[in-house]
């Protein structure tokens, strides 16, 4: 199967990974996603249908929205795509159209534009809510038209929900299989935790999530995978699963030549 990419450009996006992550979940009926964040495992597997959620309200907003009026969206959404808007001062005043807008719709479109006009694909808020990711000064920001539609068709086998891991786990029912990928722990102590949402992921989150994914299994006896950076305090809070390991090549300094490969931990629990 062709591999196909996600139409956000997303920190921590497990498009590289996506076949090793594949091949570790067992056929079910339904995937049950708690962190779908851009959708490479969702794009890339093939269960009957599927339970996405995530707590930031405007990346399902954004899902919901394609879903229901793909035609309209893609029409939309790349009237944004010009040369006149790939410039300092035009993101910045549609950055701040967008903390001020509060229709679902429009800010679908507008959050799509600061997401390849933005800084490094990324996706951040100040304590007030306000989306606070600088320009990125890109030559020219692709128009993901394609991986729109094929996103729209395929979410038509999918339930988009803003919420947290522990109602998107207490919705889980027999038949399902469960991926997690929620922020990763830090390779090290001076590093900071990823946040995808105003709120952030604390360590009692990573233990929370981790009983949630034993309790699961033992309870409603489903098979549940979590991805997260191999670290001993990963390797601690996953001691009840079946731990292993893939490289993958990542940039870890800021100026891009610090790539080097770094284990990523996979804990799977079974039933």
């Amino acid at each position: 199967m062709t591999k196909s990419r996600a139409f956000l450009k997303w920190a921590g996006g497990k498009y590289k990974l996506v076949d090793d992550i594949a091949a570790r979940l067992p056929h079910a009926d339904r995937l049950v996603e708690p962190f779908v964040g851009a959708g490479s495992v969702f794009l890339n597997t093939n269960f009957s249908s599927y339970l996405l959620s995530d707590i930031n309200p405007d990346l399902i907003g954004l899902y919901n929205t394609l879903k229901q009026t793909p035609e309209r969206y893609v029409r939309e959404a790349s009237k944004l795509f010009v040369d006149a808007n790939n410039d300092k001062d035009a993101y910045y005043g549609r950055r701040a159209e967008f903390n001020q807008c509060h229709d679902r719709f429009d800010r679908a479109v507008l959050f799509l534009y600061l997401n390849r006009f933005g800084y490094n694909g990324l996706c951040r808020y100040n304590k007030s809510g306000g989306f606070n990711v600088p320009f990125g000064s890109y030559k020219r920001p692709y128009f993901p038209e394609k991986e729109l539609y094929f996103f729209a068709e395929k979410a038509q086998r999918a339930t988009f929900l803003c919420e947290g891991y522990v109602q998107t786990f207490a919705r889980c029912q027999a038949g399902d299989v469960v991926y997690c990928d929620p922020p990763y722990l830090p390779l090290s102590t001076t590093s900071n935790f990823t946040s995808y949402a105003s709120g952030g992921f604390s360590l009692d989150d990573q233990a929370m999530l981790a009983f949630q994914a034993e309790d699961a299994a033992r309870s409603k006896k489903l098979t549940v995978l979590i991805s997260n950076h191999d670290t001993t305090l990963a390797r601690k809070l996953y001691d009840k699963a079946e731990l292993d390991t893939i490289q993958v090549g990542r940039s870890i300094s800021q100026n891009g030549r610090g790539r080097k490969k770094v284990n990523e931990l996979m804990a799977l629990y079974r039933p």
